[in-house]
């Protein structure tokens, strides 16, 4: 957490101040002080406070290593008369400047009465928005921070130089491994599966290992709709679509004597997994060959009596016809893996560019920057959501530069390259609803609240439930009644820019555009909170794991889907699988964003105390306490799991989007 040339302070007993190191010898990078500085008079009631910042006294001698940036952890006050005030800042102040801090007590725009607090907000809120400005990254996407790059930030958003260096330092190990080993510019087909481990053994955990031995097994490919990397779209199937003619015959050997599939539909015992959104999607060329994409549906059962779930059949396009045959497990090995892959490589863009980029780092960079822009410091919101706002602008805006840019990562990498993210993006922005960002309400409605063995919803339920009640408190301490909700300017101004700038204004969305009760500010800032922290962690943690063996999750497909059965062979199925330079590109790519590289802040901690009230305060206590009771469940009931769930562990999930 300590930068470079930047020192952390705390004034105690002024009005106004000067920073700069004191005289008594010289500092150093991640030098820590205390100072106190006595008023010569008592100034009377204290409104505000500035703290003034002189530039560093010998900068020509010193150079770039002057130390001219430093935090501002707090200011405390102690008035001749009166209780002891405190003044949070938790902000970075560099060259000259200048910060105007209040008294730590949260306050809603209705609740300032003076004209000078009244202006200051009016004034800190000014000075934020032309700081942090909107753009249109690309059309039909949510509008992001207009900046280039990470090294245009302000020091309040970028990285500490602990986790630049770290992040720096993986990828350069992971670079220069696989390229010693040949791969990382071979840009050919595989020889053979064994070939493919050499990418595996790059980096071993106890679940890549997992997946290696079970990834041909029916039952663990259809357990990764429920605890994999993409566990949000299976949903109970009551009516079988109409161009998903799957029979009775079909089916029959694995639903057994004695049913049917219409009976199965009436007991709810059957899902479907359709990803339709990918149908005629554009895709990439890698290494000059086109790729292909496809648009499957996958239809699963549940077995009576212990519940495992277990794929039917899968189709490979929207179309049925003589040419998109509907794939069964009693095909031979080889057509039913090659069908199973497709719908991996379908479930791999979707999960990217969807589940991932736009539902968890595009929608919380959208959070980020309407509270930043919106809320002053003071705000109890703001208090209350900075901790998810940490280092979200800075990986979002490195994504902007390695990843999701042309010639980059995607672009160069993966089956729908830049372009075809960009439709895909799109085509959700026009479906995107607020229901989906909400767990509790997008359980129901895909109709999975009693299938057995769904981790991600009982972890993620639990989660909810921690952080709704927590912000039920923290809403009842500032927020009397919903009168007082409508009455905050702030507040309306902070959810309007949410759904003009992140929803683009589409009133279909379901999304707010006002908010006219505590319960919907609850809820609201719930869901918030939580794709900022949990439903990152769930949808993040787990790339690697699921993708280090490649064949399991292939980002890209060389060939076509298959037209008919009896065609599929090993070494057809190896030519099907991307290239080994885009393999390897991907991988290491998924390997750095799935480990925050240092400097951690799990769900639940405040190092950085922005409420002073006592109520606040004991409301973060208890959350904390839930959290660990939570966490605690989770590692009893992982113990009897073959392969452990824990990416909702609450001390395995950080605050923010910061990788």
């Amino acid at each position: 957490m300590i930068q470079d040339r930047r020192h952390y302070w705390r004034n105690r007993g002024t009005l106004t101040t000067t920073c700069r190191p004191a005289p008594k010898g010289r500092r150093t990078s991640g030098d820590e002080e205390d100072f106190e500085v006595k008023s010569p008079q008592d100034v009377g009631p204290v409104l505000l406070l500035r703290v003034h910042k002189a530039p560093p006294a010998l900068p020509l001698l010193l150079g770039p290593l002057a130390p001219d940036a430093w935090f501002c952890r707090s200011f405390q006050l102690t008035p001749p008369r009166g209780s002891l005030l405190r003044f949070p800042a938790y902000q970075w102040l560099e060259g000259a400047g200048s910060l105007v801090l209040r008294e730590g007590a949260a306050k809603v725009s209705w609740a300032d009465h003076h004209p000078k607090l009244q202006q200051q907000r009016r004034e800190e809120l000014q000075a934020r928005q032309e700081m942090y400005r909107w753009k249109t990254y690309q059309p039909g996407w949510p509008h992001c921070l207009d900046m280039e790059t990470v090294k245009d930030l302000d020091l309040n958003t970028k990285y500490s130089v602990v986790k630049s260096t770290n992040l720096y330092l993986r990828a350069q190990s992971a670079f220069a491994e696989l390229k010693i080993k040949g791969l990382l510019e071979r840009k050919g087909s595989w020889r053979s599966l064994s070939e493919m481990e050499m990418v595996l053994n790059f980096q071993k955990t106890p679940a890549t290992e997992y997946v290696f031995e079970h990834w041909q097994e029916d039952a663990f490919f259809a357990s990764q709709f429920l605890n994999g990397l993409n566990p949000v779209l299976i949903h109970r199937c009551r009516r079988l679509p109409e161009n998903f003619p799957v029979t009775d015959a079909m089916v029959a050997p694995v639903l057994g004597p004695g049913t049917s599939l219409q009976a199965e539909l009436e007991r709810g015992s059957l899902f479907l997994v359709d990803h339709g959104i990918l149908s005629g999607v554009r895709t990439n060329v890698i290494n000059g060959r086109p790729q292909f994409s496809a648009a499957p549906m996958t239809l699963l059962y549940q077995c009576p009596g212990h519940g495992l779930l277990l794929p039917l059949a899968i189709q490979l396009s929207q179309t049925p016809g003589p040419n998109s045959p509907i794939f069964l497990p009693s095909d031979d090995k080889w057509d039913w893996l090659l069908a199973k892959t497709w719908v991996r490589n379908a479930d791999f863009s979707v999960h990217e560019a969807l589940t991932h980029l736009l539902h968890t780092h595009l929608l919380s960079e959208v959070f980020v920057l309407a509270t930043l822009r919106q809320l002053p410091h003071c705000h109890p919101l703001f208090k209350l959501l900075v901790p998810h706002t940490r280092y979200t602008l800075h990986i979002n805006t490195l994504a902007r530069e390695l990843l999701i840019t042309p010639k980059r990562v995607v672009d160069r990498s993966t089956g729908l390259g830049l372009r075809g993210f960009s439709e895909l993006i799109q085509r959700s922005m026009e479906q995107l609803n607020y229901s989906v960002l909400c767990l509790p309400e997008d359980i129901r409605a895909r109709g999975v609240e009693d299938i057995p063995g769904y981790y991600y919803r009982d972890d993620g339920m639990q989660i909810w439930g921690a952080v709704e009640h927590f912000v039920s408190e923290i809403i009842g301490i500032y927020y009397p009644s919903d009168v007082s909700v409508r009455d905050d300017s702030e507040l309306q101004a902070w959810v309007w820019e949410i759904f003009s700038k992140g929803f683009l204004g589409r009133e279909s969305s379901g999304l707010p555009s006002s908010l006219e009760t505590r319960e919907a500010l609850v809820q609201y800032v719930t869901m918030v909170i939580f794709n900022c922290s949990a439903k990152h962690s769930a949808v993040g943690s787990g790339q690697f794991d699921y993708c280090a063996w490649m064949p399991n999750l292939p980002p890209s497909m060389q060939l076509p889907p298959p037209t008919s059965k009896g065609q599929a062979s090993l070494e057809g199925f190896i030519a099907t699988l991307p290239p080994v330079n885009a393999s390897c590109d991907v991988i290491i790519a998924l390997w750095l964003l799935s480990k925050e590289p240092g400097d951690q802040r799990p769900l639940g901690t405040y190092p950085e105390e922005h409420f002073t009230e006592e109520a606040s305060r004991q409301s973060i206590a208890a959350f904390q306490s839930r959290l660990a009771q939570i966490s605690q469940d989770i590692r009893v009931r992982n113990q009897g799991l073959v392969l452990p769930y824990t990416y909702l562990d609450p001390p395995l999930i950080e605050s923010s989007i910061s990788i």
